[in-house]
């Protein structure tokens, strides 16, 4: 259900629980999923909530490029340099769990296609 109040992410942003963080700037903060995937699954979330990649907005463009370029980063950070996966899910029918935006980074293996 897409609940637009406080999320988990929102508290990890504000450092009230904890997560492996990897990566944090100003508009974006990057941590280890507590349920991988795959051997590196990392989440680039940005620091002002959009719920879902449905709910932004053309005054969201510099941000969205951000969070891929922060992801780009920290796949290099994470030594990815046989290839990894950025997975954006979008509502309830596209597998999203949390309505914060997040990007998944998904490597340290050969990903299949499609994805299921």
């Amino acid at each position: 259900m897409n609940d637009q109040g406080d999320t988990i992410f929102s508290k990890i942003i504000r450092k009230e629980i904890p997560a492996d963080i990897v990566y944090e700037d100003d508009l974006a903060l990057a941590f280890r999923d507590i349920s991988p995937q795959a051997p590196v699954h990392i989440l680039v979330i940005p620091k002002q909530p959009i719920p879902m990649l449905a709910d932004a907005t053309d005054t969201d463009q510099a941000l969205l490029g951000h969070l891929l370029l922060t992801a780009k980063a920290v796949a290099a950070q994470e030594g990815l340099t046989n290839g990894y996966r950025v997975v954006i899910n979008t509502g309830e029918d596209g597998g999203q769990t949390v309505f914060h935006l997040h990007l998944h980074i998904l490597g340290g293996r050969s990903l299949q296609w499609p994805p299921g």
